[in-house]
C-alpha cells in the first residue's frame, strides 16, 4: 500500500529533492477557486512510475497509447525505455509519436522508425507514428490564433492516452512538459507547422526564419492546440512528467547542452497545467545552483506564458496541492 502524505496548506507545499528541502509556492485558494492535485515521488524508478500512475486512480482501459518524445537521433536525454517498460507493458500499450516539422532524422516514417529502434523504444512495445497516413482536424474552442488543430489521424483509434513527458528546457518554448507533449507532440507534421506559425502555414517548408510569429503568439497557439486534445479526450487521458536529465535543450535537439542540474523526480496529475506548474516551481525553489541555466532559458522565452494562457482557456489550474508518495 502506498503511503501518502498530503500537505494541505493553502500557501506552501513541501517536497524533497535530493538531500535538499524545497518549498513549492502556491497561491492561496479562495472558496471559489479550483485546486488541482499533483502527485510527486522523488526517486525515479520503474516501480515508482507504476506507483504514481496508480495514485492518479484513473485507470487506462481499452486501446491505450503512451505519448512520449522518441528524441532526435543522437540525443542522450530522452526517457529510458528500461524506465518506462513496466508501465507500458503492464497496460499493453502502444508508444505513439508524430513526425517533426524541423529538419532532422524524424521528418518521415522510415527515418523516424529507425531512431525509435536506435533509442530502444521498439524493443519494449509497439511503436506507431500517428500521422503516417494523414492529419485530421480537431476543433479549437475559444482560440484567438487557430480554430482547429491538425493532429496525427491515428490518435483517434485509441481509447486512452497516457501523456508521458520528459520535463526539461526547450530552445523555443522555454520548457517542455505535458502541454508541449500534446500541443506540439500530438500534432502531425503539418499541425506542428500550423502551431509554430501561429496559424499561418501548414507547410513546414514555410517555417523558420522571418516567417516565425511573435513568441507569445506561438506559446498561445500551442496551448490552443493542447486544448483541442484535452477537449476531445475528456477523462480518457492523464499526465506524468519525469523531471530528469534537465538540460536547457529539448529531446528534439541532437546535441543538447550538458545537464547542469540534478534530477528532481516524477510528477503526475489529471491536470496538464498543474503538473507543468509543479515542475517549474520545483526548479525555481531548488537549492541546486545549476538551476540558473534552466531558469534563464525559461525566462528568456517567456515560457510560463503558456501556463497563464492555458489556464485562461480552461485547460487546468496553476493552483495545486502536492501529494508526496513514499
Amino acid at each position: 500500500m502506498i503511503k501518502k502524505f498530503l500537505t494541505t496548506l493553502s500557501l506552501i507545499c513541501s517536497i524533497m529533492i535530493g538531500s535538499v528541502n524545497v518549498t513549492a509556492q502556491q497561491v492561496a485558494p479562495t472558496t471559489s477557486d479550483s485546486v488541482s492535485t499533483v502527485y510527486y515521488i522523488k526517486n525515479i524508478t520503474s516501480e515508482n512510475l507504476l506507483k504514481i500512475y496508480d495514485a492518479l486512480d484513473r485507470h487506462a482501459t481499452g486501446k491505450v497509447c503512451v505519448k512520449l518524445s522518441s528524441g532526435e537521433k543522437g540525443n542522450p536525454n530522452h526517457l529510458s525505455p528500461e524506465l518506462i517498460a513496466p508501465l507500458v507493458q503492464g497496460l499493453n500499450a502502444t508508444i505513439v509519436e508524430c513526425n517533426t516539422a524541423y529538419p532532422g532524422a524524424r521528418t518521415n516514417d522510415s527515418d523516424h522508425m529507425e531512431v525509435a529502434r536506435e533509442h530502444g523504444f521498439t524493443a519494449i512495445a509497439p511503436f506507431h507514428l500517428l500521422d503516417s497516413i494523414s492529419s485530421t482536424a480537431l476543433p479549437v474552442r475559444d482560440g484567438k490564433h487557430i480554430d482547429y488543430a491538425l493532429i496525427g489521424k491515428d490518435w483517434l483509434d485509441f481509447n486512452f492516452t497516457i501523456v508521458l513527458s520528459h520535463f526539461k528546457g526547450h530552445p523555443m518554448a522555454g520548457f517542455g512538459g505535458a502541454l508541449k507533449n500534446i500541443g506540439i507532440g500530438l500534432q502531425s507534421r503539418e499541425g506542428k507547422a500550423w502551431v509554430h506559425s501561429a496559424g499561418q502555414y501548414t507547410d513546414p517548408n514555410n517555417l523558420w526564419g522571418a516567417n516565425m510569429p511573435e513568441q507569445d503568439d506561438f506559446l498561445e497557439t500551442m496551448a490552443e492546440a493542447a486544448k483541442a486534445i484535452t477537449d476531445y479526450a475528456g477523462n480518457q487521458i492523464l499526465y506524468i512528467n519525469v523531471a530528469n536529465n534537465l538540460s536547457v535543450d529539448c529531446d528534439c535537439v541532437a546535441d543538447p547542452e550538458p545537464v547542469k542540474m540534478a534530477d528532481i523526480g516524477i510528477f503526475a496529475s489529471l491536470d496538464p497545467v498543474a503538473v507543468d506548474r509543479a515542475c517549474i516551481d520545483a526548479v525555481h525553489l531548488s537549492n541546486d545552483h545549476g538551476k540558473v541555466h534552466l531558469e534563464q532559458r525559461i525566462a528568456e522565452r517567456n515560457g510560463t506564458h503558456v501556463l497563464d494562457y492555458a489556464e485562461k482557456l480552461g485547460l487546468g489550474n496553476q493552483k495545486y496541492v502536492l501529494v508526496t508518495i513514499e
